[in-house]
C-alpha cells in the first residue's frame, strides 16, 4: 500500500466554528447568516425589532431586506441578545459604523471573554479616530478582533454567486506556530462554502483602511459619474483612490500591499462600478443636481461613505497624510462647497510624480483644466 502523502503547511486541516451568531439583520448580515447556515453551522441572526425576527422565522425570508434569497432552515433569527449569543463560539457584527458602540453596549453582558468577533462593517469612527476594530477592543476587552471585507453586494452573495472575501485578524505567536487554529482561519473554515471563498489575512489594520475609505471615493467616482464624466475619470479616481488607501494603512501600522487585495482594490473597484452600491448611488444622484434631501426618493437612507468622508479625512490629517480625493467629497458634502467648483480644483492641484521616491511638485499650468456641463 503506498504510504499517504504528508500534509503539506498549505494543507493542514481546519477547525470552523460550529456555533455563530450574526448581530445585523439588514441585507449584509442576512447574507452571512445564510451562508454559514447553508454551511451546516448552527447559526443565529440578531434582529433589532421582534417583528422582523418573527417574520424571518415564520416565511423563512427577510422581506424588508432580501425579499428573493430563501433561508436556509439551520438559521433562526431573534431579537434577544442572550439568546443569540448564548454559548456562542464565534460572532460576527453587521451594524453601521455609527451604531457600533450601542451594539457592543448590548453585547457585553451576554459575550463571554476569548469569543472572537468579526466586524462586516466598515469605517472610521466620528470623533475618536478609532478604526472599528478599536472601537470594538474599547467596549468588549479580552475577545479577538477582526474583520470580514471584500467585493461583496449582499444579494449576489446570498443568491450563491461565486464571491471572495478577506478575513483578517491580527495574528498571535501560537497562531503564526499554528494558523490552522486561529480565529481568521476557523471563520474562514466556517464562511467557506457554495460560492462564497474566504481568504486570510493578518494585517487587520490594512483590511480596515480599505474598507472605510472605498466608500469615500465611491462617492466622489458616482458625483463625477452623475456629472456627466465617462470612463478615463472613473479609471483615475479609482486608482488615485487606492493610493489613498496605501497611504492611509501604511501610516497606521498597516501593509499596502494589503491595499491591492479584495479588501482594497477589489472592494473598490465593485463599490464605484455600480449604483447598486449606495455610495456610488449617492454621488451619482448629488452629481445629477439632486439636492441631498432628496436623494433615494427622500428617504433615510445610511450610506457609510457619507458619514466616512469626515472621519477618515480627520484621522488622515491627524496623522499627516494628504487625501485629496477624499478631502473633496467631505468638502462637498459637508462644507458646502460646489460640487462642480470642488472637482476642477481637484484636477488643478500642482503635478506629483506618481512613484513617491520621484520628489516632484509643480503649479499646474491651467486654473481650469475642465469645464461642466451647465
Amino acid at each position: 500500500m503506498k504510504d499517504a502523502d504528508p500534509v503539506s503547511p498549505s494543507q493542514r486541516p481546519g477547525f470552523p466554528y460550529g456555533r455563530l451568531a450574526v448581530l445585523g439583520a439588514g441585507s449584509w448580515g442576512t447574507a452571512l447568516a445564510t451562508i454559514l447556515a447553508r454551511n451546516g453551522f448552527d447559526t443565529r441572526l440578531w434582529a433589532r425589532r421582534e417583528s422582523l425576527a418573527e417574520e424571518i422565522n415564520a416565511s423563512r425570508t427577510n422581506a424588508d431586506y432580501l425579499p428573493d434569497v430563501p433561508l436556509p432552515d439551520g438559521l433562526r433569527a431573534t431579537a434577544s441578545m442572550a439568546d443569540a449569543l448564548r454559548e456562542v463560539e464565534a460572532v460576527l457584527m453587521v451594524t453601521p459604523s455609527s451604531t457600533l458602540r450601542e451594539m457592543c453596549h448590548a453585547a457585553a453582558p451576554h459575550l463571554p471573554e476569548g469569543v472572537p468577533v468579526a466586524l462586516a462593517c466598515k469605517g472610521v469612527e466620528r470623533g475618536t479616530g478609532y478604526l472599528l476594530s478599536e472601537v470594538v477592543s474599547d467596549e468588549l476587552p479580552g475577545r479577538p478582533v477582526g474583520c470580514v471585507s471584500g467585493p461583496t453586494f449582499a444579494r449576489e452573495t446570498a443568491l450563491g454567486h461565486p464571491t471572495a472575501a478577506t478575513v483578517a485578524f491580527p495574528f498571535t505567536y501560537e497562531n503564526r506556530l499554528n494558523p490552522e487554529n486561529s480565529p481568521a482561519a476557523r471563520l474562514a473554515m466556517s464562511l467557506s462554502g457554495g460560492g462564497f471563498r474566504p481568504y486570510v489575512s493578518d494585517d487587520l489594520v490594512g483590511v480596515e483602511v480599505g474598507g472605510a475609505v472605498k466608500n469615500v471615493i465611491a462617492i466622489a467616482c458616482g458625483m463625477m459619474s452623475g456629472a456627466g464624466f465617462a470612463e478615463n475619470t472613473r479609471a483615475a479616481l479609482i486608482t488615485r483612490g487606492i493610493d489613498e488607501m496605501k497611504l492611509l494603512a501604511q501610516a497606521l501600522g498597516g501593509r499596502r500591499e494589503t491595499v491591492t487585495g479584495l479588501s482594497g482594490a477589489g472592494d473598490l473597484t465593485l463599490t464605484c462600478s455600480s449604483t447598486t452600491s449606495r455610495n456610488m448611488s449617492l454621488g451619482f444622484q448629488l452629481g445629477q443636481g439632486i439636492a441631498r434631501a432628496d436623494c433615494f426618493d427622500g428617504k433615510p437612507v445610511v450610506v457609510e461613505g457619507e458619514v466616512n468622508s469626515v472621519s477618515v479625512t480627520e484621522l488622515a490629517a491627524r496623522v499627516g497624510v494628504s487625501m485629496p480625493i477624499s478631502e473633496t467629497v467631505n468638502a462637498v458634502l459637508h462644507h458646502g462647497v460646489d460640487l462642480r467648483t470642488a472637482f476642477a480644483a481637484l484636477w488643478a492641484r500642482p503635478i506629483e510624480a506618481e512613484p513617491y521616491a520621484l520628489d516632484l511638485s509643480l503649479a499646474h499650468p491651467a486654473p481650469t483644466p475642465f469645464q461642466f456641463e451647465s
